[in-house]
């Protein structure tokens, strides 16, 4: 799996953060999503998963393997 994010598409809602924060973080300026890293620890693809469809902006993108 590898994780994709449209840093223009993010509303800055902080849901991915909150669903998987092992993955994904925000800017302190604007909310704005960042990406911790794009290989989710062991564990984490669910949450990864989840976090992509709970994004009202759906700007995560999830490649599976």
């Amino acid at each position: 799996m590898r994780v994709e994010i449209d840093q223009h598409a993010c509303v800055g809602s902080g849901q991915c953060l909150l669903t998987a924060p092992d993955v994904f973080d925000q800017r302190d300026s604007d909310a704005i999503v960042e990406l911790l890293t794009d290989t989710p620890p062991d564990g984490q693809e669910q949450l990864v998963r989840n976090a992509a469809r709970g994004c009202p902006a759906a700007a995560i993108g999830v490649v599976e393997d």
